[in-house]
């Protein structure tokens, strides 16, 4: 398989994303479904607290992404639903877990009136390649 960021432009780079991510060759993709900050009895966690809800989602990616074979560096697309893009904002930081991890994604961020549980803030969708 084999990789290639385009990006005809840099101002991307101090929010953590490229513009395009080719792949070819790929055996493998998988679409996740949102994760957003359940526990695994299906509880919610970090309620009200915007970091922390979005660390849990990235552990709960991980988990995903780990029952099949893959880590958080074959992410190539983020998705990001929050009710609150400022306060998502604020603590954007803690999304560069997947910068960190050796994930190159393309990212859309969209405001929406409200999640699957009223109590959640965000919700992140990701595609995964090997």
């Amino acid at each position: 398989m084999e990789r290639r960021i385009i990006n005809p432009w840099t101002w991307q780079e101090q929010f953590g994303f490229n513009h395009g991510h080719e792949v070819t060759g790929a055996e493998r993709t998988l679409y996740l479904a949102g994760q957003v900050s359940l526990d695994d009895d299906g509880n919610l966690v970090h309620d009200g607290d915007m970091a922390g809800q979005i660390n849990k989602s990235i552990d709960n990616i991980e988990a995903v992404l780990a029952a099949a074979d893959m880590t958080l560096a074959d992410v190539v697309r983020l998705n990001i639903y929050t009710t609150d893009v400022d306060l998502l904002l604020e603590n954007a930081a803690v999304l560069g877990r997947l910068v960190e991890a050796g994930s190159k994604y393309t990212s859309t961020l969209l405001g929406v009136t409200r999640l699957a549980f009223p109590q959640l803030l965000v919700e992140l969708e990701v595609i995964a390649v090997v």
